[in-house]
């Protein structure tokens, strides 16, 4: 029998950081290319990146790789929480290690962590749901929750205001007429939405937009091939875009704006809202000085998030790698 099979079985710590692990799997990631990977050794559970899974073109810095994997992190710590398990987190823990992005190291049981169980119920539920949203705006109450959820995880959020619309539309279109241009970004959208059948990643048609009308432009999964999904008869008019920022552009900063997008998009989902990251004005150096005006400088801009009341219609899943593919746990020795 498989030692580390076994090992799963009769070891309940390994149980629940396996557990944990898998739910992590659900986490959102640039082009759905869940740049990450795990591993278990008795009481830890370890954290890294994966550069095969890098966007060489898109993302040549890492930065929206270690965002990804930031998400993976919050999904995991959300998980234990959720179930009592108190847990020491190092995030970069070896500068000569640089893949190794965090090790999560359980302590002991501790008193359960209910706001978590809310989180955790939104885990599976959350969708990257790029179909126009409806007029109802998003009462400032939500807005707060969010902003406080982000905050607590070591970053910002900046609720883009009606007068600064213009620049991250103009900003964000322009951004995505460039990438476009490029035949390097157009080879490497391709490979990531033309995906080999069972890879378990990727953005496949079924869940691609067709182009329609926006307030700020959203990027074309399907180049030119039918997309399975309408943006729907709304136009994003009640939509709220935020900013996700931090006070510095680096690794570790990126990392735990990861950790506060997946803690954005958990608590949106819980309020019942829709939402959809976009990266198109920070993947680019112009744009990403765009946005950072208008943060007015006060922060390095991480991400876009558009959130709102999305359409009625359910929306297909977005494929995930096999467990087996990412998760690793370490036999112990005989």
């Amino acid at each position: 029998m498989d030692r580390s099979a076994t090992r799963t079985q009769q070891d309940p710590t390994v149980r629940v950081l396996e557990a944990a692990a898998r739910q992590s799997l659900h986490a959102p990631s640039v082009f759905n290319t869940q740049p990450w990977r795990w591993r278990i050794d008795a009481d830890t559970l370890e954290l890294r990146a994966d550069p095969g899974r890098q966007l060489a073109h898109t993302d040549p810095d890492g930065r929206l790789l270690t965002l990804s994997c930031g998400a993976a992190l919050h999904h995991a710590r959300v998980s234990l929480a959720a179930v009592g398990w108190a847990v020491a987190v190092e995030r970069l823990p070896d500068p000569a290690d640089p893949t190794l992005l965090a090790r999560l190291r359980v302590t002991g049981p501790t008193v359960l962590d209910v706001p978590a169980l809310r989180l955790v119920d939104a885990i599976p539920r959350r969708r990257t749901d790029r179909r126009a949203y409806g007029d109802r705006p998003v009462p400032e109450s939500v807005l707060t929750r969010l902003t406080d959820a982000v905050e607590a995880q070591g970053a910002h959020l900046h609720v883009v205001r009606p007068d600064q619309m213009p620049m991250l539309a103009v900003s964000t279109g322009r951004a995505a007429d460039a990438e476009l241009a490029d035949p390097a970004y157009r080879e490497e959208l391709h490979r990531w939405t033309n995906r080999p059948a069972g890879s378990g990643d990727g953005v496949p048609t079924t869940t691609a937009v067709r182009p329609a009308p926006r307030r700020v432009p959203l990027r074309d999964h399907a180049l030119g091939r039918a997309a399975g999904l309408t943006a729907g008869a709304d136009f994003d008019r009640g939509a709220a875009y935020l900013i996700l920022f931090g006070d510095r552009d680096e690794p570790e900063a990126w990392l735990r704006g990861g950790e506060a997008l997946s803690a954005l998009l958990l608590t949106a989902t819980a309020e019942g809202l829709a939402a959809a990251p976009l990266s198109d004005a920070i993947e680019l150096a112009w744009p990403r000085r765009m946005m950072r005006d208008l943060l007015a400088g006060i922060g390095d801009p991480y991400l876009v998030v558009r959130v709102g009341w999305g359409p009625d219609a359910d929306l297909p899943p977005a494929p995930r790698r096999a467990p087996a593919e990412v998760i690793e746990v370490v036999a112990p020795p005989e």
